[in-house]
């Protein structure tokens, strides 16, 4: 365990006791919950094996808020994919887990996860309603046993009296009930409708600036980001579900930073040597990402093309949250990332100017959903403001 995580966890958790999140009624569905998917997004493919209903989400969405499936009562899915940061975490490169203890990679979004084709940074799980087992019983994040101890958990409450019998048919409490419930409130997750979809999509040419389209045209052209942030004919995911090293996991495993930035508050950083660093601090875990899964060496160090959809709300970026504004991930990959051995062969200087870097993140910022705050609202049980 990194010493250094403990000071953010306590301040994440000052005041934070066991209390279940609000009930919510078990016929409430987010209206944007992917059937019909939204503009800009593909049909949503949900399995025949758990088709959405409303009880399930309701289950599912109290299950996302609730503490006390750690042992301690400290940790929730909603801890690290906080909905009012875009179902990410601002405040750390990675999250912290219970305990405080470090946890390797950043927190992707869960925003649009359905259209995810595989998950985690190394794509080791393909299936949304198995996901949710590896941070439950992981030692750095929720942090319990066995399966059996959380079913016992849940079982034990009486709040979750009669829910997966309501949701499943009368049955009991699973492994595989407990998976499917949370998959289908996470199905309900869904943001496009950008005023990029608008433009791109639904004819509406005043929904961007001439700026941020110049920027689109940088995208798919001279900054070649559709190589791997695809853009279709009728839709756009902005992945390729690929993984390619783009020389940041190498670094981390070969080169040890002179100085590091610690943020101390949110938006107040110190910069701390390396040999201060050391004194207090464990060295980051080593981190070989989809070889881990594969074993192929040609996977070293190459880690999952994220979705760019509402990338403006997500920050920080890269699998290790090294990178804190879009503005710094353009300079990255303008400068053609970190060489290395492996490097994919996409990754390569791209000469922009000033002048284009910014049109680039104006672009990026176009891609933020229109039902975001009312999807982080309903997560909290709280109607909408415009609904009051």
């Amino acid at each position: 365990m990194r010493r250094l995580a403990l000071l953010p966890v306590v301040v994440a958790l000052a005041g934070c006791g066991p209390a279940p999140p609000p009930p919510v009624a078990p016929d409430r569905l987010p209206a944007a919950h992917g059937l019909p998917a939204a503009l800009g997004l593909p049909a949503m493919q949900i399995p025949s094996e758990n088709p959405i209903t409303p009880a399930k989400v309701a289950l599912g969405r109290k299950l996302f808020l609730d503490r006390r499936l750690s042992p301690n009562g400290t940790m929730s899915c909603a801890m690290c994919h906080v909905p009012e940061q875009g179902f990410t975490a601002h405040e750390l490169a990675t999250p912290v887990g219970i305990g405080g203890r470090s946890v390797r990679r950043n927190a992707p979004t869960v925003l649009n996860v359905a259209w995810q084709q595989r998950l985690f940074h190394d794509g080791r799980e393909v299936s949304l309603e198995d996901q949710v087992w590896g941070p439950l019983l992981a030692a750095n994040e929720m942090g319990n046993p066995s399966i059996g101890y959380v079913l016992e958990r849940i079982a034990a409450l009486e709040d979750y009296r009669g829910l997966f019998e309501a949701a499943f048919d009368g049955h009991r409490p699973s492994a595989a009930r407990l998976g499917a419930a949370l998959a289908s409130y996470e199905r309900t997750l869904v943001a496009g409708d950008s005023r990029f979809d608008r433009w791109r999509f639904g004819g509406e040419a005043s929904a961007l600036s001439e700026v941020e389209k110049a920027g689109f045209e940088l995208f798919a052209g001279k900054g070649r980001c559709t190589a791997c942030h695809r853009v279709d004919a009728r839709d756009a995911l902005f992945t390729d579900h690929g993984f390619h090293n783009t020389g940041i996991g190498w670094r981390r495993t070969f080169g040890t930073p002179e100085r590091t930035a610690v943020e101390l508050a949110p938006g107040v950083y110190a910069e701390l040597d390396r040999r201060t660093m050391e004194s207090f601090s464990e060295p980051p875990a080593k981190d070989v990402g989809r070889y881990e899964i594969t074993l192929d060496p040609k996977d070293r160090w190459a880690y999952k093309t994220p979705s760019l959809r509402n990338v403006a709300l997500t920050a920080p970026y890269m699998h290790d949250g090294s990178l804190r504004s879009l503005e710094a991930v353009v300079e990255f990959y303008d400068r053609g990332g970190i060489d290395n051995p492996d490097k994919s062969a996409l990754v390569a200087p791209l000469g922009l100017s000033a002048p284009e870097r910014a049109a680039l993140v104006a672009f990026l910022r176009t891609l933020t959903g229109s039902g975001v705050a009312a999807l982080a609202a309903d997560a909290r049980g709280v109607a909408p403001a415009a609904a009051r």
